[in-house]
């Protein structure tokens, strides 16, 4: 019986996951506008042989730009650029529901799995927030379930997109003058509560017939909607046991959905900081936690939290009289996340601060190679987690430590591939099948 494997995928962030990461004299403040930058970091990840690669995005200017470096290239722009520099690795991309339309969002996609060889994803999200609302000409944001609603009608109206050629429409028969049959293409003519969409796609089927479907919210909406559409999920999690909590709900919902368990990848953030000692490693850690600016991570705590500005002190804990989650209408999980790690740890605001500063709420982890291999082998083993989202604090120093000293270890342990093997999709990596078309009885392979 082949050993389960762990599914690694390289989250991408400019310098760093660490809010800090920009200010070390390694870092280079204009990182996130540097092709070549991404290159490397790519590269470094594929040698790896990990999964997939992601970046982040939202069509709002994330912060102010006195805190840290808050530009962000186009995703789907830049994995094209590292489509043709990279062989093996899968080029994930987030893309909004709320502030795109399926039209043209499905060609991309499909455009970009075409040009890499079939290795493309979408992290599929509904975008928070009233700043990126009235940058569309909204006054405010959508409700969440409102959010989550045109969601669903959005990806419906894509795979139906991503179905509306045939796999085996292209005749190509010169001879007779043929190019492609007719009769095999499918327009959705599609008209819904959020959409109406008319003709087919204008790109052939790509090969992996849809992209990876990617999602990332935990919110009762969240977990609906990954349970029926999501093959991997994204997910911040603090301890094994709300990992184990998570992961058995996930699979239940998605058993429930009709939906074979294993086929949604379920992959935590994991912030690791490395050094040859674990002395070394909380060194690391505390001098990115030295080069935050309190004040800055105290506004983007309040936003987080709903409240209006100079609610908090640093020195103090969180307010007893918080809104419940219910009443948050932005990031219902992370909120939850948030708040839950302050009361059980007893944070004051600063401590608070200081441990979202690397990861936004995900798991950070400063110790030896063997012990953050220890404790991803522990949250694998326990059914915490199907892989990890690797979100180096510094880059990309911390994703060549992880690869070059972690990775290894996994692999010895019979955890992680020792190569990528035959040139595959980004499916095949993730061990998914490639969905049949709709309108055919099964599934028509095409190159891989």
């Amino acid at each position: 019986m082949t050993r389960r494997q762990l599914h690694l995928n390289a989250f991408l962030m400019s310098t760093g996951h660490h809010e800090a990461s920009w200010r070390l004299p390694e870092s280079d403040p204009y990182a996130s506008v540097d092709l070549d930058h991404y290159r490397e970091l790519a590269r470094i990840a594929e040698r790896g042989t990990f999964d997939s690669l992601f970046l982040a995005d939202g069509p709002v200017l994330f912060s102010n730009v006195g805190q840290r470096p808050a530009g962000v290239l186009e995703p789907l722009t830049l994995l094209t650029a590292l489509a043709v520099a990279t062989e093996h690795i899968g080029l994930i991309a987030t893309a909004s529901t709320s502030y795109n339309s399926p039209y043209n969002l499905a060609r991309r996609f499909a455009s970009l799995d075409h040009i890499s060889g079939g290795r493309a994803g979408w992290n599929i999200v509904t975008t928070a927030g009233a700043e990126a609302a009235r940058n569309f000409g909204l006054d405010d944001e959508p409700t969440h379930a409102t959010r989550y609603e045109r969601a669903a009608e959005f990806l419906d109206v894509a795979l139906k997109l991503w179905d509306s050629w045939e796999d085996d429409l292209i005749v190509a028969d010169k001879a007779q003058g043929v190019w492609g049959d007719e009769h095999k293409v499918h327009p959705p003519r599609h008209q819904g509560t959020y959409f109406s969409v008319e003709g087919a796609l204008n790109v052939p089927r790509s090969p992996q017939g849809y992209p990876l479907l990617v999602q990332a919210g935990s919110s009762q909406d969240g977990k609906h909607f990954a349970a029926r559409y999501a093959e991997a999920v994204f997910t911040a999690q603090q301890t094994p046991g709300d990992a184990q909590a998570f992961y058995a709900d996930l699979k239940s919902r998605a058993r429930a959905a009709g939906r074979d368990p294993g086929h949604l990848k379920i992959l935590p953030g994991i912030v690791p900081v490395i050094g040859s000692t674990e002395a070394e490693a909380r060194a690391h850690e505390q001098v990115l936690e030295d080069h935050i600016v309190y004040e800055h991570g105290l506004h983007r705590l309040e936003r987080l939290l709903n409240l209006e500005p100079g609610i908090l002190e640093l020195d103090s804990r969180l307010p007893a009289d918080l809104p419940p989650e219910s009443d948050i209408e932005g990031s219902k999980s992370r909120y939850t996340l948030v708040v839950e790690l302050a009361r059980r740890e007893r944070l004051t605001v600063r401590e608070l601060i200081g441990r979202l500063g690397g990861g936004r709420g995900h798991l950070t982890f400063a110790g030896t190679p063997e012990q953050v291999a220890d404790a991803i082998e522990n949250w694998f083993s326990l059914g915490a987690a199907d892989g990890f989202n690797i979100m180096p604090a510094v880059l990309p120093s911390g994703l060549g430590l992880f690869v070059d000293h972690v990775v290894p270890i996994l692999r010895a342990r019979g955890l992680f591939r020792t190569a990528y093997g035959p040139r595959g999709t980004l499916r095949d990596r993730y061990g998914l099948p490639r969905p049949a078309n709709q309108h055919t009885s099964s599934p028509v392979l095409t190159r891989a």
